[in-house]
């Protein structure tokens, strides 16, 4: 196997296993698929789940090659493709579930459908870091509780990956946003323009008095899942409020929603990969979130430090420690 016919990726063999440098067969584009020579590689935390064997529900049998996001130029484009060209700069959320190749890799052959043109204000490194939080959030914002102008959204973990992208999101449409958080992220959620709540020491009744005068949030969105999902139930409007959650695990007893008259909406974002049904939506959502980018309402909090290929272990360890300020991402090269 010559270089030209081959690639560096890392490959992790076992559950709990290190990354491991290997090379492979350079994958060719088949019918709908283009060849995107990678840049970057974002890293999220049900990537480290993946490379630690606890993630049964996003079916990537291991050995494989891990990364949900990628940010890369179109190398080669495959029969039947025209949205893109040899030479796009693309992002997107394309593999590392499923049995998909994933982005810690030189190069992915991925189905067109998935990828969207790269915001044209980001560096590549910034646009890895935000296909999978950007379709989670607007998937729950926008295509489930279909949050409107004038509207009041809480956002659970407003300075978490998908929290901040939620927010961001939701000022866009117009909304009156508030983000639960530690006292210590309180500027983050600021900074986006959102009104910061300490659930550290403040109740949900006590929020939802002063911040709705009672009557609940029209939207609410969970990202933090458990406990906090229960308390988003009661934070609802009464009448028509809806609450949605990417992390609706356990059991979670409902009746206080349906006291409030008010609705819940789940997000599975990875159903489109692991299906192959639905997954021209996520390219439109990019599409549509790259708008956004480009006219400044759409950022990715990112961790100043920066991962290269041969660092992606120590960028996975920080992730899963929980020590990540903001979106990790490996630097693959281009």
């Amino acid at each position: 196997m010559s270089k030209d016919d081959s690639m560096r990726a890392l490959m992790v063999r076992e559950a709990g296993g290190r990354f491991e440098a290997v090379r492979v067969p350079r994958p060719v584009p088949r019918e709908g698929e283009v060849l995107v020579r990678i840049h970057a590689s974002g890293v999220n935390p049900l990537d480290s789940k993946i490379r630690a064997g606890a993630a049964a529900h996003a079916r990537h049998p291991l050995p494989a090659i891990l990364g949900m996001d990628l940010a890369g130029v179109v190398e080669q484009v495959g029969p039947g493709v025209t949205a893109f060209r040899v030479g796009d700069e693309v992002y997107g959320l394309t593999g590392g579930v499923g049995g998909l190749q994933g982005s810690l890799a030189e190069f992915a052959a991925v189905d067109a459908d998935l990828l969207a043109p790269k915001p044209a204000n980001l560096s590549m490194r910034e646009a890895a870091a935000l296909p999978l939080v950007v379709i989670t959030a607007w998937e729950g914002l926008v295509d489930r509780a279909r949050a409107q102008a004038g509207q009041k959204v809480l956002v659970h973990g407003g300075a978490g990956g998908v929290g901040h992208v939620a927010v961001q999101i939701a000022g866009a449409l117009g909304a009156q946003v508030y983000a639960t958080g530690l006292p210590a992220q309180a500027d983050i959620i600021r900074g986006f323009d959102a009104t910061p709540i300490d659930y550290t020491s403040t109740t949900v009744e006590q929020y939802v008095a002063a911040h709705t005068d009672g009557a609940g949030f029209d939207v609410v969105y969970d990202t933090v899942g458990g406990a906090t999902l229960d308390a988003s139930f009661g934070a609802a409007r009464q009448y028509g409020g809806h609450v949605v959650s990417c992390l609706g695990w356990g059991t979670h007893k409902l009746a206080p929603l349906s006291f409030r008259a008010a609705t819940y909406s789940g997000v599975f974002t990875l159903l489109p990969m692991l299906s192959g049904k639905g997954r021209a939506h996520h390219g439109h959502i990019l599409r549509e979130a790259a708008k956004l980018v480009e006219a400044g309402r759409l950022l990715p909090l990112m961790d100043a430090r920066r991962f290269d290929f041969d660092a992606a272990m120590q960028a996975h360890e920080e992730v899963e420690a929980g020590r990540a300020k903001g979106k990790i991402v490996v630097e693959i090269g281009g």
